[in-house]
């Protein structure tokens, strides 16, 4: 735009005037390199900058004070900085670059720009400016700041409509199989309620009533929920066949089956009815949906002498090893009103061993609060010991190994001891 003389306060136009450039989709970051005049400035020396995020890709800058060794370089010519900007990150995007020298004052003092580019880790993964600025005008000029350093602003443009690519559509496509009748296979006969099972003179039209019907696929319940479709254990005929649910209230199931189907379940529904879906997840081992249900319910109690005992009787018998810990390491660390208060003559005698790990627990966290220069513990860690590890990370091991997550903390012990093991022989072998 043409400078106005501070004397004239309007303008007129003649032609159309050149529209400003829309900023608003520029990402930048500045980048200081300190120290530029005691920077090495060999030709062909690069100095680069640490790694950074821009519109969700990994970039880098690199700077040659001394120029690039490609350079026209011709004697006693003038050395101009030659910058660099780098993908590093895999993938590909599309994207334009404006670079800027800043003065002292943080005022653009030169101004560069590229094309729109196609950037591709594998094929064009770099672009460069070879000449950007004479070095000897860099400390001539008021370039550099009081303490010597240099500043380039760093501008991206992603053309988000030439970088979009769709998801792969099988997630999708399951989910628009849900509930759908006329690709379904199986159907599932959910009563309403207990309270409105058929009784015995009902007949037929009553029955259908008090019943929902969800239609699904077999093949998708044999991989995703195979206690679901061990309920359909005739041949497959090409013909619908029906199953009964009378355990599981309808919309408990929708939410189940949906999620089967590749849905997810709105976490408000999870609290409010975390044990029933707790309770319907273990009896038909869907496993992950169970183990989102506990975190929730775990994240919406709050645990007190009054509830400690049923809530650990409750995660002992549906192997809700997490929530059972929770219960444990809150009986621990409240073990003297927990004591004149409850009553143990109900605890299982499997509960006793985690029982003495959760006062172990509680017994390290108070040496390391106050004996912070203790080193007793750290003896030796390179056998990992799975006995004294807590239930979150014994899951994680046992994803990591493609292993079921689920179970009491004893099974889930035993497999990945199990699974060491055969990870040994393997090895020798």
């Amino acid at each position: 735009m043409p400078v106005i003389h501070p004397r004239i306060h309007t303008t007129v136009d003649v032609g159309k005037p050149p529209s400003p450039p829309d900023e608003s989709r520029y990402k930048s970051i500045q980048i200081h390199y300190h120290g530029f005049a005691y920077l090495p400035h060999a030709r062909g020396r690069e100095i680069k900058s640490p790694r950074f995020l821009l519109n969700g890709h990994e970039w880098e800058l690199g700077i040659y004070p001394g120029g690039g060794l490609h350079a026209h370089h011709i004697p006693r010519s003038p050395t101009y900085l030659k910058v660099v900007i780098r993908l590093c990150s895999k993938g590909s995007v599309t994207a334009a670059f404006d670079v800027k020298i800043l003065n002292k004052f943080g005022v653009s003092e030169c101004r560069l720009r590229s094309r729109s580019i196609d950037w591709n880790s594998d094929m064009i993964s770099e672009w460069s400016w070879p000449e950007v600025m004479r070095r000897s005008k860099i400390f001539d000029g008021d370039i550099l700041d009081d303490d010597g350093t240099l500043a380039i602003v760093l501008s991206m443009k992603e053309d988000a409509a030439a970088t979009f690519v769709p998801k792969n559509p099988l997630i999708k496509m399951i989910e628009k199989m849900f509930n759908d009748e006329t690709t379904a296979d199986v159907c599932f006969e959910v009563c309403c309620s207990k309270g409105e099972e058929v009784e015995e003179d009902d007949d037929s039209a009553k029955r259908a009533k008090t019943s929902t019907p969800f239609y699904a696929h077999r093949s998708i319940l044999l991989g995703c929920a195979p206690m679901l479709a061990a309920l359909f254990d005739v041949e497959d005929t090409g013909c619908m066949v029906t199953a009964q649910i009378s355990d599981v209230s309808p919309h408990i199931f929708h939410y189940m089956l949906s999620y089967v189907y590749g849905g997810s379940v709105p976490k408000e529904e999870l609290k409010n009815h975390a044990k029933d879906f707790i309770n319907a997840t273990d009896k038909y081992s869907i496993v992950n949906l169970k183990l989102e249900a506990e975190a929730v319910y775990l994240s919406s109690t709050k645990f007190t002498v009054d509830n400690a005992m049923d809530n650990l009787l409750y995660a002992d018998a549906l192997n809700c090893a997490l929530l059972k810990e929770t219960v444990l390491d809150f009986l621990a660390e409240n073990s003297t009103k927990a004591i004149k208060k409850i009553s143990f003559t109900d605890l299982p005698g499997n509960v006793v061993k985690d029982l003495m790990l959760a006062f172990d627990r509680s017994k390290k966290r108070i040496i390391n609060k106050y004996c912070s220069d203790s080193d007793e513990e750290e003896e030796d860690d390179d056998d990992e010991d799975y006995s004294l590890m807590r239930v979150c990370e014994l899951r994680r091991k046992l994803d990591e190994k493609g292993l079921d997550v689920d179970g009491s903390r004893e099974a889930m012990i035993e497999a990945l001891n199990n699974s060491t093991g055969v990870d040994g022989a393997t090895a020798e072998d």
